[in-house]
């Protein structure tokens, strides 16, 4: 990596980071060893705190790459310019667009947010159903051959089909494309957090995500699909939005304004609520978990289009639905998608029932954030597998499905038998078929309970475990068993080379969880065990996840019944509450694993004793208004930085003047384009007769030029060229005794990727310094300034509570 600092005029202490975010294991290391000189600093707790700090992973790489979970190879990651860059030419060519323009803009935008809606729609269903379709001749091949009682051809079956599928998955992520590995909700959260990494929304991901994903789901594991259809909503909408390629000379001309960063992340966010509405057909709840979980930067019209996008989502599934009541959806396609409409049509619930729902959102919460911790130990774990190679990567996903199949088919034959029940609609065992009566080894009028919930697909286990009216079902031991095995299960599957989502597992999880404490303590309450399930899911997700209001929607869109609503809010404010006590949420944790410097919404207590100028360091490098090409030139090989301040100083001006703030981006289109002077001379010409904005339009993510690919003649690198036109006149600056808590709040609200910090003093340098997202990063602010370990202001987050020192 080209070296982070250059020389300024000013010889100021000042860091133009530039984006190509540095490790931040560097900076902590060099953090660890100037504390450790420190003088006075001779306490060995102290010491031994700041060691827990770096090995703990607060200092992992923010270069490591947006699949480190499955060992890819680090790769640069950097932030996205969501500011508007008002320079010369993007100011013509909006004063030259009439309203017929601006109608086209905004039509176009409406029009996008229906295809996004609509194929995100179509991906859901064509995952939901490619599952069912699956795993549904599986269970239909095995079921046959256990009733005529040819148990070990029907294991074989079992495995072989559960291993192809998996290894199937796997292949195609590992080799094809590694960015689909995983759920994708951590990915799409870092990107509209103003992180951009290579291939996570590309074409080949979209299509290795939705594929990858049914075999994964239909091998048996316990993933999910609602965390890949988030990430195929958002890949679906940022393809959109790039107008096609040009690499193929697919282009559109009329989505030229939409190939910048900020709209870009509108139609990102409005495809991470499509893809929670497509996965469990929850409109409203799709809207609010990219508003809540998702989504760094919100707007009211950015409310009012994913509402739009998701109604899309509704409305199209709704046909397709309709579609498949006529038998021609294959297996298991009657139209069902997720919808567990199963709770009773009318629920009551009195002060007696209370104490047990409260007794279920207390050790949802503590359960759930054990999820995390362990969930957390295996993905570190499997990280240091995985980065011995892609053989590595395929023998873990092979040895996991192996166990898996073995524990799926193997616990079932130490559950007893039970008669079918005689009140019950349903068929009885049922054979070739979804249903809650399992035959498994059992006579003909009876059933494996446990066989029940394991020889499934997780959606027909979920509506098994919500059915009402199923008290008796289910013995207490297989309620235990199962969610025992679900809850590891879960963990040891996630973080394997191919896509897999959280969503489901800790429902199916947490669903199992609310049976047995509904058969535990459930003779206190008045409630249905159905209801108790349903419930438990609440607890496990928000102890888990640390949704609240979105989670709240989902479920009760889930089971369709708003009668539940006091209850799940009660359930989901417990859990969280006892959860936040222990550990973060799963998605923050997944987003440190994977190293994105992600900034967080809160701004720390320390920073506010500090100002911009402790945390930037270096000599800043600026261009002058008329700068030669050939410093251009040896600026842009020998730095990383994407943003250089320009300013004009003397003969042009009396005294240094800040200009503004040039992109390396429009710098590499200046060079490839080629118009320069003989003489250092501000241009007379018009920049938009030579320049059209389409040649500074931003490319798809993860996509950059690169100045070695611009070939130079010695004579040209002795010409000039005017940066005036090209240069945003208006960036976001801040003067440098500004606290850095303000700044952090500028910076992060308004999706800033530079931030011009300028003197007190107008006797200095027109500029001193940029921050970017690193100086804000926890690893390089308490690097520099180690002594805010010892203030009662310690970062809150790296300071371990009495609850979390029982992990």
């Amino acid at each position: 990596m080209a070296p982070r600092h250059q020389k300024g005029g000013d010889g100021g202490e000042v860091d133009l980071e530039g984006d190509i975010e540095a490790p931040l294991l560097s900076s902590g290391s060099s953090f660890f060893q100037d504390a450790a000189h420190e003088d006075g600093e001779g306490d060995e707790e102290q010491r031994r705190r700041r060691r827990r700090f770096l090995l703990a992973g607060c200092s992992q790489s923010n270069t490591t790459s947006q699949v480190a979970l499955v060992g890819a190879d680090v790769c640069p990651i950097e932030s996205l310019d969501y500011e508007l860059i008002e320079n010369d030419v993007f100011k013509q060519d909006w004063r030259a667009q009439g309203r017929a323009h601006i109608l086209r803009y905004v039509a176009i935008k409406w029009a996008l947010c229906f295809f996004v809606g609509a194929l995100a729609a179509a991906a859901g269903f064509v995952a939901n159903l490619g599952v069912e379709n699956v795993a549904g001749a599986k269970f239909v091949v095995t079921s046959n051959l256990m009733l005529a009682g040819r148990y070990g051809s029907a294991f074989a079956v079992f495995l072989v089909s559960n291993f192809g599928l998996t290894m199937f998955a796997a292949v195609l992520t590992v080799y094809v494309s590694p960015a689909a590995a995983g759920s994708g909700i951590p990915e799409v959260k870092a990107y509209l957090n103003g992180v951009d990494a290579p291939d996570i929304f590309s074409l080949k991901t979209l299509l290795v995500k939705l594929v990858g994903c049914i075999a994964a789901v239909s091998s048996s594991l316990h993933v999910g699909k609602a965390g890949p259809l988030v990430h195929t909503g958002a890949c679906i909408a940022s393809i959109l939005g790039q107008g096609g390629s040009s690499k193929y000379h697919l282009t559109c001309k009329w989505l030229r304004y939409f190939k910048n960063d900020r709209d870009r992340r509108d139609l990102v966010t409005c495809g991470a609520g499509a893809g929670i509405a497509a996965a469990f057909r929850a409109p409203v709840g799709g809207v609010l978990f990219a508003l809540e979980t998702v989504s760094s930067w919100w707007r009211s019209a950015l409310l009012w289009r994913a509402f739009f996008t998701t109604a899309m989502v509704a409305v199209v599934l709704r046909a397709l639905i309709d579609f498949c009541k006529s038998d021609r959806c294959g297996l298991f396609g009657k139209g069902g998608l997720i919808m567990f409409d199963v709770t009773s049509d009318y629920i009551t619930y009195h002060l007696v029932d209370l104490p047990p729902v409260i007794t279920l959102g207390v050790f949802g919460g503590i359960l759930g954030s054990f999820y995390n911790f362990f969930l957390d130990k295996v993905l570190r774990l499997y990280n240091l597998i995985n980065e011995k190679g892609k053989t590595y990567k395929l023998l873990l996903a092979a040895i996991v499905t192996i166990c898996t199949s073995c524990c799926l088919f193997g616990l079932p034959w130490i559950a007893s038998c039970k008669p079918c029940p005689s009140d019950t609609e349903e068929a009885c065992p049922s054979i070739g078929r979804s249903g809650n009566f399992k035959k498994f080894q059992c006579a003909m009028n009876e059933y494996n309970d446990l066989a029940s919930l394991f020889f499934n697909t997780n959606d027909d286990t979920i509506r098994n475990l919500y059915s009402a009216g199923t008290d008796d079902e289910f013995h207490l031991s297989s309620i235990l068993v199962f969610f025992v095995a679900s809850y590891f299960l879960g963990i040891f599957s996630y973080g394997l080379a191919l896509p897999s989502g959280l969503f489901v597992p800790v429902i199916l999880t947490g669903a199992a969880y609310g049976r047995l404490v509904g058969m535990l303590i459930g003779f206190q309450s008045t409630l249905d065990h159905g209801l108790f399930a349903v419930l438990g899911s609440a607890a496990l997700l928000g102890g888990s996840m640390r949704m609240t209001v979105s989670l709240c929607v989902v479920i009760l869109e889930l089971t369709n019944n708003l009668l539940m609503l006091p209850l799940v809010m009660l359930v989901l404010l417990i859990s969280k509450t006892v959860a936040d006590a222990f550990n973060a949420d799963v998605y923050d944790l997944l987003v440190k694993l994977k190293g994105f410097p992600y900034l967080e919404g809160h701004v720390e207590p320390y920073m506010r004793q500090l100002s911009v100028s402790d945390v930037v360091t270096g000599p800043l490098q600026t261009f002058s208004g008329i700068e030669k090409v050939g410093h251009i030139v040896h600026v842009l090989r020998t730095t990383g930085h994407n943003g250089f301040p320009v300013v004009d100083e003397p003969p042009f001006l009396h005294s240094p003047v800040l200009y503004g703030l040039i992109l390396r981006a429009h710098l590499l289109v200046l060079l490839r384009n080629k118009e320069f002077f003989q003489n250092c001379t501000a241009s007379a010409q018009d920049a938009s007769k030579h320049f059209l904005p389409d040649d500074f339009a931003k490319r798809g993510s993860g996509k950059h030029d690169r100045i070695e690919e611009i070939e130079l003649s010695a004579e040209e690198m002795e010409m000039f060229v005017d940066l005036h036109p090209f240069t945003n006149t208006s960036p976001y600056t801040v003067v440098e005794t500004m606290s850095l808590a303000k700044a952090h709040v500028l910076f992060r609200q308004v999706g800033l990727r530079h931030l011009l910090v300028l003197p007190k003093s107008s006797e200095r340098a027109p500029v001193v310094g940029i921050l970017t997202r690193h100086d804000f990063m926890p690893q390089h602010i308490l690097g520099l300034h180690p002594f805010l370990f010892k203030t009662r202001w310690k970062k809150v987050r790296f300071g371990k509570s009495a609850f979390s020192n029982l992990f």
